[in-house]
């Protein structure tokens, strides 16, 4: 009887040490957990309930069903603003990732100052997009921008980015791609380095040439980091909402305005709120439905990597 409880007291030690396990990762998880649900779960469900009602903070609120979406069929603002954010995000993301993956792929070989030229690439995504977007409003000015100042010295003429309704969108994309590039470059910089090394040399054994190597081995192994750029870049992108506030505001004549910035004007400065929580609901049901399409149909391709 003896020798029975000699043996099992290793077998409840263990599961002992499991439970305190359980709870340390309980207690390391939970602060996340108060955070999800204070600030993200319960926001959620009273927005949900606020896009029922005529709610303002001037003067309350009743329950109105689903009038506020049926308005938002009509409001041709609404279409205007998501249109405006398909094609935003139509140009930024593809092209951020194109040249990101160009560069990764270069600052993946033996450089001089290989770690300058890296964290070069990677510093405005540590920088402040207010910032970056003031600095951009002064580059792209009329009068004064350098980059008119560069189109004129090449013998272009001067464009009016940010107060033509033609070309605020591009000035837009263009301040964008350039402020995502670092942080997409690094992603796919790590998931190259942790493609195998023998792949390579077993591909230059066989006679395979840069270009075959590339579209044979390198691209299908980056599919999994190239499913999460997608579906972060295009979720982030539906979201855009400072550069635009700093840049141009929503205009000229609403060339800028997405969802996101139609959703704060309705709620902030006409303070409906309850429209404004309905906008903010179909654009996450948007967002929702790109994501599973993104999910059934990149992943896919990714797992058989």
């Amino acid at each position: 009887m003896a020798v029975a409880t000699a043996k099992g007291k290793p077998r409840y030690r263990y599961q002992g040490m499991e439970r305190t396990k359980q709870r340390a990762g309980l207690l390391f998880v939970a602060p996340a957990l108060l955070h999800f649900l204070i600030f993200t779960s319960i926001p959620v469900f009273v927005a949900v309930g606020i896009s029922f009602t005529n709610y303002s903070p001037l003067g309350g609120g009743k329950f109105i069903g689903i009038q506020n979406y049926i308005k938002m069929i009509s409001d041709e603002l609404f279409w205007t603003a998501l249109k405006n954010t398909l094609v935003y995000s139509f140009w930024t993301v593809p092209v951020t990732m194109a040249l990101a993956l160009f560069l990764a792929l270069i600052l993946n070989r033996k450089l001089r100052a290989l770690a300058w030229y890296r964290a070069a690439f990677y510093m405005p995504q540590v920088t402040a997009t207010v910032a970056i977007a003031v600095v951009w409003m002064w580059m792209f000015n009329n009068q004064f921008g350098v980059i008119n100042w560069v189109l004129e010295g090449m013998g272009l003429k001067a464009v009016e980015w940010l107060t033509s309704p033609t070309w605020a969108m591009p000035a837009i994309v263009i301040m964008s791609v350039w402020r995502g590039l670092g942080g997409t470059m690094v992603i796919f910089l790590a998931a190259q380095q942790g493609i195998p090394d023998y792949l390579y040399e077993a591909a230059r054994i066989d006679g395979a040439n840069d270009r075959q190597i590339f579209w044979r081995i390198t691209l299908p192994l980056l599919a999994p980091a190239t499913f999460f750029l997608l579906v972060t870049g295009l979720i982030g992108s539906f979201q855009v909402f400072d550069s635009i506030y700093v840049m141009t505001g929503g205009g000229p004549s609403h060339a800028t305005t997405t969802i996101a910035h139609q959703i704060y004007e309705q709620a902030f400065q006409f303070t409906k709120m309850g429209y404004a929580s309905a906008e903010a609901v179909v654009l996450t049901i948007v967002v929702f439905i790109i994501t599973v399409i993104n999910m059934k149909y990149v992943k896919s391709d990714a797992d058989y990597v």
